[in-house]
């Protein structure tokens, strides 16, 4: 089985542990660790600061509060190529965090909320800032129950227009933007077979609309800003499912998996 992971903050300052040094592992993810998990001494746990850091740890002392730990080995992670970022419409029902929990655990890099046009769901004033934090703490969790050493970053929400920006920005810079759409015309398998992902490919944008399908002026925007649409198959499937299935798909392409 193997190693449980947690994530520490930057009191317990994991950039600067190398092997043989002690660190301890305390508040929320320490108790965790210790009263949940009930992690005793002799047991080996990775602790990780969510940038690509990973200390390989053997538990030296444990108490209600915590856990103390001899650093057995560090590993730094490099940044995955090409990235893969998922764009994610607001959806109702749970959907879009169902969507963040699934990737994250498949191995997305990036998630960009997205307030579409025919989203039911809307990101206004605090509600957006409690949104985005709600997406952060999936991430977080679905990071350790993976046992990733890097977190997706979870980036403010963006609307339509902030969206064409950003897939103009990603093609521009020699990446792909891939809009899954139920009325493309090609599927997603043959554009990988017939476009291959190769070391010259910096990012890859996954866009995945809302319930209610993309409206046709957004798809309009974001074709003209470099996007392709893409399709998944021949059923209709739902928002929280067909970032899952392209990313899936892009990751085995690239030769991430």
């Amino acid at each position: 089985m193997t190693r449980p992971v947690f994530l520490a903050d930057e009191r317990e300052g994991t950039a600067d542990r190398t092997a043989g040094d002690r660190v301890r592992l305390d508040g929320d993810e320490g108790r965790h660790a210790a009263q949940v998990r009930r992690i005793r001494v002799g047991e080996e746990v990775d602790v990780v600061d969510g940038e690509g850091t990973r200390l390989t740890c053997r538990v030296e002392g444990a108490d209600k509060q915590g856990l103390d730990l001899l650093v057995l080995d560090r590993v730094d992670e490099g940044a995955p190529s090409p990235g893969i970022v998922l764009v994610q419409a607001l959806a109702k029902g749970g959907r879009d965090e169902q969507a963040v929990d699934v990737c994250t655990q498949i191995g997305v890099d990036e998630v960009v909320p997205w307030q579409s046009t025919r989203a039911i769901v809307k990101w206004e004033g605090q509600r957006a800032a409690k949104g985005r934090a709600k997406w952060e703490a999936v991430a977080r969790a679905s990071a350790k129950q993976a046992r990733r050493a890097r977190v997706p970053r979870v980036r403010e929400a963006v609307d339509s227009r902030g969206l064409a920006g950003l897939v103009a920005d990603c093609v521009d810079g020699g990446g792909l933007a891939l809009v899954c759409h139920e009325e493309a015309t090609g599927s997603l398998t043959r554009f990988l077979a017939d476009t291959p992902i190769g070391p010259d490919c910096p990012r890859v944008l996954l866009v995945v609309g809302p319930e209610g399908g993309i409206a046709p002026e957004e798809v309009e925007a974001l074709t003209g800003a470099g996007a392709r649409l893409i399709g998944l198959g021949p059923t209709v499937l739902r928002s929280s499912t067909a970032g899952a299935v392209a990313l899936t798909l892009v990751v085995a392409a690239a030769g991430r998996m």
